[in-house]
């Protein structure tokens, strides 16, 4: 028996929709949402019946009959902290992105549109993978300052999904295997799947600057900064996420006008791209310690994970810990419909959501 499954992926100026036959792909499609459009709603929950209507009438132009579908899943969005893997879309799941999310994102729209197109074709709709899936251990959630525990931040369903696929290529159970996996994107973060559980991460705030986010700073250097009455409090905030990074030092994102002023012989530039390498090494390594070093492969993935430069630089300083795989891509759609795909065929059980 196959399994056709229909994914939904909301950002913030797109939706994107994947229809998968059991692990084959049939199509993905990145429906765009200009900013004339979206900044006539006041604010993310407002958009649903719009973003909704066109995947709708999108499906309707493909000639899909969502009656064929055998699930409908959803990038989870911002629910107050849940586990791993799979959870039903129930009636509290909508009230609470909808009318209670622990922050506005463009996530909170993917579980209502999935629920009302599995309500109509008579099928079950599942988030998977929630971006505020937190497994973290008591003992990682010491910070040093009681008022600020640590939570749990970082790319957690495509990095997920490749730390699975990594332990599959290996012949081996995802439950049984120690694996780190840094997901290399706009954003850095790394995580450590200690026998299926992500107990511990390095997030975007905590280590490696990226190609538009600052990392790990100096605190005490940051407090005079922000003190210093040059800045306000939104600047500070751009300058920790939008504008640092890459961006600060090269006045780009982009990793590949990078390694054309490399090629090109800026000194600085691969100074700057290398440390960016070097810090995600560190990383890793700190990572390693939370399993005393027993670590049974290193997973490299994310959009910039296709540099061969960059994740030359981090595999010759880390690969003395373990076996260095790269899965370049954010590969998130296919993280999507490969654990709904595991639900359906009795692999996975989905948690119901409850408060």
């Amino acid at each position: 028996m196959s399994y056709k499954i229909l994914a939904i992926n909301p950002g913030s100026t797109s939706t994107k929709i994947s229809l998968y036959e059991d692990e084959r792909e049939l199509f993905t499609k990145k429906l765009e949402h200009p900013l004339e459009l979206i900044d006539k709603f006041d604010n993310v929950e407002d958009q649903l019946h719009m973003r909704k209507e066109l995947v709708v009438e999108f499906l309707k132009e493909q000639d899909i009959d969502i009656r064929n579908l055998s699930a409908v899943v959803a990038r989870g969005g911002m629910l107050p902290p849940v586990k791993t893997g799979a959870y039903t879309i129930n009636d509290l799941m909508i009230d609470r992105v909808t009318k209670r999310p622990v922050m506005e994102h463009a996530s909170n729209l993917a579980a209502p549109i999935a629920y009302d197109i599995a309500r109509e074709a008579g099928i079950p709709s599942y988030i998977y993978d929630c971006v505020m899936a937190d497994e973290l251990t008591d003992m990682a959630r010491i910070s040093g300052m009681p008022e600020l525990p640590r939570t749990s931040a970082s790319h957690v369903l495509n990095t997920r999904a490749m730390a699975i696929k990594a332990a599959k290529e290996s012949g081996r159970k995802y439950e049984d295997m120690n694996i780190i996996v840094a997901h290399l994107g706009g954003g850095i973060s790394i995580n450590i799947h200690e026998n299926g559980r992500i107990t511990d991460l390095v997030s975007d705030d905590e280590g490696p600057f990226s190609p538009e986010r600052a990392g790990r700073v100096p605190c005490r250097e940051l407090i005079n900064l922000c003190y210093s009455g040059k800045y306000d409090k939104k600047t500070m905030q751009r300058k920790l996420r939008g504008n640092g990074g890459l961006r600060a030092y090269l006045n780009t994102i982009d990793a590949r006008e990078v390694e054309e002023m490399i090629s090109e012989g800026s000194q600085e530039a691969k100074l700057v791209y290398e440390a960016m390498a070097y810090q995600i090494a560190k990383g890793i390594g700190e990572l390693a310690t939370v399993a005393d070093g027993n670590i049974d492969v290193i997973v490299l993935t994310g959009g910039i994970a296709y540099s061969a430069m960059l994740t030359g630089w981090i595999s010759k300083r880390v690969n003395f810990i373990a076996p260095v795989e790269i899965l370049a891509g954010e590969n998130e759609m296919e993280a999507l419909a490969f654990g709904a795909l595991r639900v359906l065929k009795g692999e996975e059980a989905a948690r119901e959501y409850t408060e």
